[in-house]
C-alpha cells in the first residue's frame, strides 16, 4: 500500500516508517502542507496521514483541500491535539479517521488496514503501481504519465511491469533478459538495451523527474530519486 504521511518530526517519520514500511506499507513523506497538497495531486495513495501541526498548510487545510479534490482516498489524521474540539474539527474536515499521539504502532496498523480495506482502494491496487507521476495498470495495460497516456508495444509494456513491480532494485541485464524474453533468448544480444531506450523516449524524455536509471556495469533501476 502507497502511503502519503505529513508529518515535521523526524523522530515521529522514523518511527512509522521503521515501524510498518516492512509490512507492505510503501511511504512517501511531506514535511510542510503544501508540498503534501502538491504530492497528493500529482500521485496515486492508498491512505493519507496527517499531523495538524505542520509549517505552510495546516493538517485540517491539506485534509480539506485534498477531500475538494479527491472524496475518495481514505485520510487519517494523527495529531497531538487531542481535545473534543480538535477531533470534531478533524471531521468536520473531511477526515475519515482521527488518532491521537503518542500513538501505539499495532493500533496505528489497525487503523490504517480497516481504512483502506473499507475504501476498497487496497484491492484495485494490487493490479495497479504508480511512481511518481506514472501509472501503470496491469489489467488493462494502460499507461500514464502526468494523466497523458503513453502507448507502448507489448513488449515495452512487459519491460516496464518488470521494472516497476521491482522499483528501486538494481536489476542485471542477464535477469531482466529472462524475465521478460524468456531463459531461451540469446543472451548474447543488446535487446536488452535497445529496449531500455525505446521505453525511455516514450515514459522519461519529455517528463522529470526520469524513472529509468543505468547502473554501470550492473543493469537497471527504476526509481524516481
Amino acid at each position: 500500500m502507497k502511503i502519503l504521511l505529513l508529518e515535521d518530526e523526524p523522530k515521529v517519520i522514523s518511527l512509522i516508517m521503521r515501524g510498518l514500511e516492512g509490512e507492505g506499507f510503501e511511504f512517501a513523506v511531506a514535511m510542510d502542507g503544501y508540498t503534501a497538497v502538491k504530492m497528493a495531486g500529482l500521485n496515486y495513495y492508498d491512505l493519507i496521514i496527517l499531523d495538524v501541526m505542520v509549517p505552510g498548510l495546516s493538517g485540517l487545510e491539506v485534509c480539506k483541500s485534498i477531500r475538494e479534490a479527491d472524496p475518495d482516498t481514505p485520510i487519517l489524521i494523527l495529531s497531538a491535539l487531542s481535545s473534543t474540539q480538535d477531533i470534531v474539527a478533524g471531521f468536520d474536515n473531511l477526515a475519515d479517521d482521527y488518532m491521537v499521539k503518542p500513538f501505539n504502532l499495532a493500533e496505528l496498523r489497525a487503523r490504517m488496514q480497516s481504512l483502506v480495506r473499507r475504501s476498497g482502494r487496497g484491492a484495485a491496487q494490487q493490479n495497479r503501481a504508480t511512481m511518481a507521476d506514472l501509472s501503470v495498470n496491469f489489467d488493462t495495460m494502460e499507461v500514464t504519465r502526468s494523466n497523458k497516456v503513453i502507448a507502448l508495444t507489448v513488449r515495452e509494456f512487459k519491460l516496464l511491469e518488470y521494472l516497476i513491480r521491482n522499483k528501486r532494485k538494481v536489476l542485471p541485464r542477464l535477469d531482466i533478459l529472462e524475465n521478460v524474453w524468456g531463459a531461451d533468448f540469446d543472451m548474447g544480444t543488446n535487446v536488452v538495451d535497445v529496449y531500455i531506450n525505446y521505453l525511455r523516449k516514450k515514459i522519461d524524455k519529455d517528463f522529470s523527474p526520469r524513472l529509468i536509471h543505468t547502473v554501470v556495469g550492473v543493469g537497471y533501476v527504476m526509481r524516481d530519486q
